[in-house]
């Protein structure tokens, strides 16, 4: 998009005619607040002073305090059971096993260990210990530079056979230019307070302790949102929020407040979280981090295409299913040395939504794109708000894995995935719990990834994850199953 045309101008325009200094940036977000400052540090790298220094060192491009930052994240990836790649997703392919994944093939690997974005952000001293911060990121597919935008790849799909359907994904990217980041606040000594478009807790807390880091090719709880968005993908980020971190010595206590509904650009129209934690140092001679986050989003909204039982492969209605959702999510971590142990517990409920539209009435969801109920023969759309009237649906994720370095340049990574979705609502025969989506189900997921950085601002990387489904979770299905080896190279500034 002409957008990211701009920015790309922009990158190269500053690499010569920055002055500042400025830390580097990702996608990724710490569990901590930041640290307050009234001076730049004199220890950070000096700016870039020209297109050499910028691809060859570890320099930022920054001005007075203001800094540019990104990440291109490209490669190639084989899937046993795939389907074709989709510029307009966040994820670009189907790393984890979907609905419509079909046979084997090769396509191109955009994100694969995280998502490409450019922004922009700043901190400038406002008084002793105080600052105004600002940080506005956009997360983009580096093959077709478009806007990430999910929900409108699943409107792409409406009518499409589920055979013929290409890699779609929901998602909180809906081709916003602040579709990752868009915000403002103050840091001082009593925490740090920020407002607008940001990351809800449990994606900082996805981002922090998924030891593979919230990857799309080889994290199931990166490539999907349900985790961090305590219920629904879309409900990962919100437009209109109010975030507040403190830290008290060793402890560290985080609330959020989203304000506003789905006319401000938010995939809900109302939600709350709270976080309380703390780091144990010294412990056999390493810091054990813990932390633990509650939610609540009401009316939340979740995009998915179905109507049709295998094996019909007809084209499907796309549906937005409604709920209020509560969770608790618990996750840890354990450093000493090259070796971060790591293990998280969410437990997920899924109640029936506050609102409730009749039919021939809707709302516009975080791409614009028009959904209302009972609308199949006018747009391909529904609204569902009874999903959960006969009974919640509960829902367990768990992960645990490793991280090593093995040299300064040099990163291991393992980890291990399990869902279960106990049997919920209206009584139906589970003899064959395939046959039913309410019956109980599992997910698996292991995967392995070694990650080389040959270069300050370059690094490669080779990995593979096995994915599947069972029971009332695998109910529509082409496959049930997958693996997805691929390289990737990644360029972070």
């Amino acid at each position: 998009m002409k957008m990211v045309g701009v920015f790309a101008s922009m990158i190269f325009g500053l690499a010569g005619a920055a002055y500042a200094t400025a830390a580097l940036a990702d996608d990724t977000m710490a569990t901590k607040a930041p640290p307050a400052a009234t001076t730049k540090a004199l220890s950070q790298p000096a700016t870039c002073g020209s297109l050499e220094d910028f691809v060859l060192t570890a320099c930022p491009l920054s001005w007075n305090g203001i800094t540019v930052y990104g990440t291109i994240d490209g490669g190639v990836t084989w899937r046993s059971h795939g389907a074709p790649f989709n510029g307009t997703s966040a994820v670009g392919v189907d790393y984890l096993i979907q609905k419509y994944s079909r046979g084997p093939r090769w396509d191109l690997a955009p994100n694969g260990l995280s998502n490409s974005n450019i922004g922009i952000k700043g901190k400038e001293p406002l008084a002793e210990g105080w600052d105004f911060i600002f940080d506005l990121q956009a997360g983009f597919d580096p093959y077709s530079l478009h806007l990430s935008n999910g929900p409108h790849s699943d409107f792409q799909n409406i009518g499409v056979p589920l055979t013929s359907q290409d890699s779609y994904a929901d998602s909180s990217r809906a081709g916003q230019f602040y579709n990752s980041v868009g915000y403002l606040g103050v840091s001082s000594p009593y925490g740090t307070l920020t407002v607008f478009r940001q990351n809800t807790l449990t994606l900082d807390a996805v981002f922090a302790y998924d030891p593979m880091g919230a990857s799309y090719a080889f994290s199931p709880i990166g490539w999907q949102g349900i985790t961090a968005g305590g219920g629904n993908t879309q409900d990962t980020r919100f437009s209109t929020s109010v975030k507040y971190r403190v830290e008290i010595g060793q402890f560290r206590v985080a609330a959020l407040w989203q304000f506003g509904g789905y006319e401000l650009n938010n995939a809900a129209t109302g939600s709350y979280q709270l976080q309380l934690g703390g780091d144990v140092t010294n412990l056999a001679g390493g810091t054990l981090s813990l932390d633990a986050i509650g939610s609540f989003v009401q009316n939340g909204v979740s995009l998915a295409l179905g109507g049709n039982t295998l094996p019909a492969v007809l084209p499907q209605v796309l549906t937005a299913t409604l709920s209020d959702n509560t969770a608790v999510m618990l996750v840890g971590k354990y450093s000493n040395g090259p070796l971060k142990l790591f293990a998280g517990y969410e437990f997920i409920r899924y109640a029936p939504p506050s609102n409730r539209f009749a039919p021939g009435t809707g709302f516009s969801d975080i791409a614009g794109d028009f959904v209302c109920a009972a609308c199949t023969a006018i747009n391909g759309t529904n609204i569902s708000n009874t999903a959960f009237d006969a009974g919640d649906k509960l829902f367990h994720v768990f992960w645990t894995g490793a991280k090593y370095a093995v040299t300064d340049n040099l990163d291991l990574m393992g980890a291990y995935y399990h869902y279960t979705q106990p049997t919920f609502g209206a009584f139906v025969n589970c003899t064959n719990p395939s046959a039913f989506a309410n019956c109980h189900g599992t997910f698996d997921a292991v995967s392995f990834v070694a990650d080389w950085q040959f270069a300050k601002k370059f690094d490669a990387y080779a990995g593979i994850m096995f994915s599947q489904f069972n029971g009332g979770l695998v109910n529509g299905f082409l496959n049930r199953s997958s693996i997805d080896p691929t390289v990737g190279l990644r360029f972070r500034f």
